[in-house]
Parts: structure tokens; sequence; C-alpha cells
């Protein structure tokens, strides 16, 4: 197929291209920065800047690129784009990611409608914020929390814009777990070895993780089997703040993660964190690895967590 890949250079978008090019299929890949466009060349895709919260230049890259199939994967969190990570004013840290997910999200299905584009696939998230209500793993069924009164509201409504509009459109939303793997890494462990990253309160809270790779199979199969609907892209084992804090801490080589109680981390670290270390929700990946035959490099995050972080 000719796959349209609006954000190829992100930590996904770089594991993801190469993966669709290596089963045959012929890769358009976008970037903000032309300094980036040799970057694709060498993934093997051919290269275009597109500023995804433009209309028009998103409309023309995507008639260019004559595409069977659109992959979402425009997010602006880098530090490039966004700053260092900033869960206390996440509103400010994701502002430009959430403009990607509505205003981008919308620009590229227009320009799936004007040109004919049948498959459209799209990237969610589904971590620790799963609806803080009943067990502590959500399936597609579940929504993800609105997160109101926080500085997570606008990201959240950014999020169920994607799936709604997408899923409205006849595509396909994939929620991923948190991020580890290539590309990724630095930023996970940075916190932990500074022992800037606690476990608040009891660390309750769920999490769900994937694999950068495992999470660009996932999508490749979603691409090719022209998916619908929702799908949660996580491992197996969504897990409390508890454990894979400092099973994380020990793999990398850090000192045993501090524990700080929730009255004085939320002043420090704000509202979002204190309820993603407490009340934290996991997601199922029983629809995906049922309905797209997903198989998992790495089932847990054990598993991967010792085979990427640990230190030689």
């Amino acid at each position: 197929m000719r796959v349209f890949v609006a954000g190829g250079t992100g930590a996904l978008g770089r594991r993801l291209v190469p993966q669709l090019v290596a089963r045959g299929h012929q890769v358009t890949a976008t970037t903000t920065s032309s300094a980036k466009l040799g970057l694709l060349e060498k993934l093997g895709a051919e290269a275009v800047v597109m500023d995804g919260l433009d209309a028009v230049a998103v409309g023309e890259a995507v008639a260019n690129a004559r595409a069977d199939t659109i992959v979402h994967q425009m997010t602006a969190i880098s530090v490039g784009h966004a700053g260092k990570p900033d869960m206390k004013h996440m509103d400010q840290w994701f502002a430009g990611t959430n403009r990607l997910r509505t205003e981008g999200t919308d620009h590229l299905l227009a320009a799936a409608d004007a040109t004919g584009v049948t498959g459209f696939v799209a990237q969610s998230y589904g971590a620790w914020n799963g609806i803080r209500q009943g067990g502590w793993v959500k399936t597609e069924q579940d929504p993800v929390d609105p997160m109101t009164g926080t500085p997570a509201e606008p990201g959240m409504k950014a999020i169920s814009h994607v799936e709604d509009a997408v899923v409205k459109a006849g595509g396909a939303v994939l929620r991923y777990g948190w991020f580890y793997g290539p590309g990724a890494n630095e930023d996970l462990v940075a916190p932990v070895l500074k022992r800037q990253f606690p476990v608040v309160g009891g660390g309750a809270g769920y999490c769900s993780w994937v694999h950068l790779d495992d999470a660009a199979d996932a999508t490749v199969l979603a691409v090719e089997q022209g998916a619908r609907g929702t799908f949660n892209i996580v491992d197996d084992e969504p897990a409390p703040a508890s454990q894979w804090l400092p099973y994380l801490a020990a793999c990398a080589g850090a000192k045993k993660p501090m524990r700080v109680p929730s009255w004085l981390a939320r002043p420090l670290a704000g509202e979002v964190a204190v309820s993603m270390m407490t009340q934290g929700r996991g997601f199922s990946n029983l629809k995906a690895k049922r309905d797209l035959g997903w198989v998992l490099r790495y089932p847990s995050w054990q598993q991967g967590f010792k085979a990427e972080l640990s230190k030689p």
C-alpha cells in the first residue's frame, strides 16, 4: 500500500517507518523540520516537510502522496517543541500536541475525505488515564478519564476528540501505553537516576507500558488489516507504581526511589502526577491480540525494562 505517515520522526515514527518499508509498503512520511528530511530518507520513506496545523499544506501533502492509508502520529512533546516534561503544568506542556490532536486530526480527516483515502489509523493514549471508577484495568469500552479541573483536562479532551472523530470516520484509534525503548529511554530514566521520580503515597495507581517496537508492530497490523474502532496497545501486565518504579530504577542502576506522601507531592509535582501514582487505571490488550493477531515481543514491562534499561 501507499502509506502516509504524518509525524515520521517522533519516537514511534522512527520505529514504524522502517517496519512499513520492510513489509513492502511505499511510505511518505512528514516532519516539521527540513533538517530531518535525510533521516526519513534513510529510513526508506519519501520525506516531506509539513505543518500539521496548516490545512492547505496537509491537503497538498496527502494529495501528492496518493495514499491508501493515513497514519496520524503527530505530536509536539519533544524537548525541542515543548520544553522539559512538566506534569504540574501539563496544559502548557501538551498545548502543541493538543492542537495536533484536534485541529491536526480534523485537517488529516478532511484531506482523506477529499482525496478518497480509505484507511486511517491515529495515535491516542492509554497508560494511566483510564476512568478512575471501578477496577484497575480498563477495556476499549471505558473512556479516558476527563481529569476535570486539572492541567490534564485539555489533553484528555484532545484525546477524546481524536477517538470520536476517527472512529466516526471509519478509522482505527490506537491507545498506546507509556512508551519505552530506543528514543524514549533517556527521558524515562533521567529523573529516576536523579531521584526526582518518587513513589507517591502507597503507589497504588496502575499504569500500562508498551515497547516502541511492539507499538509499531500493532500499528502495521492495523494499517494492513484496515482496522476500525479503538484498540488498547499495551503489554500484558498493567501494574501499580509501587511495583514498576522500583524495578525500573533497579534496571537502570539507580538508587531505590524515595517515597513521598501525597500531601507533600501535590504542591511539588501537581495534581496530575499524584493522581497517576495513586489512582491511575491501566488498560487491557485482549482486543488487540484477538482482533489484530498482535504478538508482543515484550509481553511484560519486566522483560522489556531488563532488556532495554539494564546497565552492562
